[in-house]
């Protein structure tokens, strides 16, 4: 050529309309064309509209309570986990489902990595956020706190509040303020964490336990009635003394299998708590001292104590002697080597056994109490339905004052075994009595005027001052008799006495209306 054009070089030349203003430029529309030739037409997208999903329930409010109804059923689609070992699969958003191609085996240069592909925020569907835009979550920020508290008040009632509460308080903030209701917290029983025999914990453990306790007295005990301890080993005196604080209403205190159990426990007690009514310490190891110290000042508030008797518990029993009992129900344990030469309780003045429930104490029970108590002056033996006549005379005491025997309650008189030697009471103790109490005691008539006449018998003046014959067989001779030598008398219960003439089954109480009474029998 003689242009100086290589050869095998082609030129191509546009037409004249199109004719762009360089080389390069021809070439870039021309490969562009065949591109916007071959490539099809996109097709219009259309506007995602965003609807929340249907809830699960519906809530309904009655006259007085909330309904919540379910929506769901067999043919919506519930939530199923995943099958074991089935893979989850990643879609993203509008994109096609691409098939993976097989993996070839190729060698990579020294050095370099794969990149794995990357996915912007936003492309996986659903997210978190989405579910909570969308109403996923609505349930659980809709539901009333009150019967999440109706719930939870179940299972405190069936478990315990602890550790149950603390546990649940961590799930949201709702269920965190439903937890923290102070109806929940009346009743709260704390455990410990079991230990390996010559184990401690460690020295942060014990100041974690002991600032987990401060807390959750500071902050939810406000209205606990009834508080348990378990199993303690240490930390005892710190728990009491910081549950004594925040817990104004406390009425029960129970301390079971504690040790290291102070004097510092029952002085926070004896500060603080002025609604105690129940002391708890059985099978714990505590410091006798310190609750003979808490009864002398404040005994007069406690309306029951259960303690294990042991060989140092002389001074307790001696604190507890003082105050006058009801409802005491003696355990005796049971031992091998018992000697049987105890003293007994040689100083013992007044005993009460008296129950409002059915009475397992017998004569013998009765008698290994009061064997060694010549001066005992009061006894009070109310629903005490096994005890006899004959067990009552063989007593030691040879000055009783007051005897209260009667029979209160249906379960009581049902199971009387005391029907005859009434006699025998009023024969030993005619001289000394100036209180006696018969109500429902089935005696036969005969024991009733035979007893009635040994109480008539004493010489000189008689001191009976009351006596109650309500529910007993009492004859009007009998009555009239007792009632003509008894000048101190001054209380009379002759009420539900069947064999007594109509009008005078009633309450007398004063001398005058006695000796009103005393001219109608004549």
């Amino acid at each position: 050529m003689e242009d100086g054009t290589p050869a095998g070089l082609s030129v191509e030349i546009a037409d004249a309309d199109n004719a762009p203003s360089s080389s390069s430029a021809a070439s870039t529309r021309k490969r562009k064309s065949h591109v916007l030739r071959d490539a099809k037409p996109k097709k219009k997208k259309k506007a995602k509209v965003s609807r929340p999903p249907r809830l699960g329930y519906t809530v309904e409010q009655g006259e007085d309570m909330l309904l919540i109804i379910s929506n769901t059923n067999q043919y919506d689609n519930i939530w199923r986990p995943n099958a074991k070992g089935r893979k989850k699969k990643k879609i993203l958003k509008g994109k096609a489902k691409v098939t993976p191609a097989k993996k070839k085996n190729t060698v990579l240069p020294k050095g370099k990595a794969t990149k794995k592909p990357l996915i912007k925020k936003g492309e996986l569907e659903p997210t978190l956020q989405h579910h909570q835009e969308e109403g996923f979550d609505s349930w659980g920020q809709s539901l009333p706190v009150e019967v999440l508290v109706n719930i939870f008040k179940m299972v405190v009632h069936q478990d315990g509040a602890v550790p149950f509460l603390c546990r649940v308080a961590q799930v949201c903030h709702l269920w965190n303020a439903a937890a923290a209701s102070p109806a929940l917290w009346r009743s709260v029983s704390v455990g410990y964490c079991w230990l390996e025999p010559g184990k401690t914990h460690l020295p942060k453990t014990e100041l974690k336990i002991r600032n987990t306790l401060s807390w959750l007295a500071q902050n939810r005990f406000s209205q606990v009635r009834d508080f348990s301890l378990n199993h303690w080993k240490k930390n005892v005196d710190h728990v009491v003394e910081v549950v004594s604080q925040s817990c104004p209403h406390l009425r029960s205190l129970k301390l079971s299998y504690c040790t290291g159990v102070t004097e510092k426990a029952f002085q926070s007690l004896s500060g603080s708590c002025r609604s105690l009514d129940s002391i708890n310490v059985q099978y714990s190891e505590i410091q006798v001292e310190g609750l003979v110290t808490f009864l002398e000042s404040y005994g007069s508030q406690l309306r029951q104590i259960l303690f294990t008797h042991g060989p140092r518990n002389d001074r307790l029993l001696t604190a507890i002697s003082t105050f006058r009992m009801l409802n005491v129900i003696p355990m005796p344990k049971m031992t091998r080597n018992w000697s049987g030469s105890t003293s007994g309780f040689p100083l013992l003045e007044e005993l009460c056994m008296a129950t409002t429930a059915v009475s397992f104490m017998t004569d013998q029970d009765l008698t290994k109490i009061v064997y060694d108590s010549p001066k005992l002056r009061v006894l009070d033996l109310r629903g005490c339905s096994r005890i006899t006549a004959a067990g009552l005379s063989s007593l030691p005491c040879e000055e009783l004052e007051c005897l209260y025997w009667g029979l209160y309650f249906s379960s009581n008189v049902t199971v009387s075994l005391s029907k005859k030697g009434i006699h025998l009471l009023t024969q030993k103790w005619s001289g000394t009595l100036q209180e006696l109490d018969l109500a429902n005691q089935l005696f036969s008539e005969e024991d009733m005027e035979l007893a009635m006449g040994h109480l008539a018998q004493r010489t000189g003046e008689n001191p009976l001052r009351s006596l109650n014959l309500s529910g007993t067989k009492v004859t009007t001779p009998a009555l009239r008799l007792v009632i003509g030598q008894s000048t101190a008398l001054n209380y009379l219960n002759l009420s539900s006495c069947r064999y007594l003439p109509r009008g005078l089954k009633k309450l007398y109480r004063g001398q005058e209306e006695i000796h009103q009474l005393l001219d109608k029998l004549e």
